[in-house]
């Protein structure tokens, strides 16, 4: 599961396996996780996250969306590419 980047308490991230779903990041602080997918920004899942926590998460993944989509390629086009 590579990180895409940690901000603050959050660890933005993508399972190998997801590549087949469309892009989004999957979001952890301490035991809560949250799924967000990035064309366009919406909140996909949630557990434990409060709502005004997850609108800052939000905040956070606009102001890096394109950092964001383009590891998101660089790793599933490579992951795609490694597979037999």
């Amino acid at each position: 599961m590579p990180t895409l980047m940690i901000i603050g308490p959050y660890r933005l991230f993508i399972w190998s396996y997801d590549c087949s779903e469309p892009r989004h990041v999957h979001v952890t602080r301490d035991r809560l996780t949250a799924k967000f997918w990035l064309d366009p920004i919406v909140l996909a899942d949630n557990d434990g996250f409060r709502p005004s926590e997850l609108r800052n998460i939000e905040r956070i993944i606009n102001d890096q969306v394109e950092v964001l989509r383009n590891r998101w390629d660089e790793h599933c086009n490579r992951a795609r590419t490694d597979q037999p």
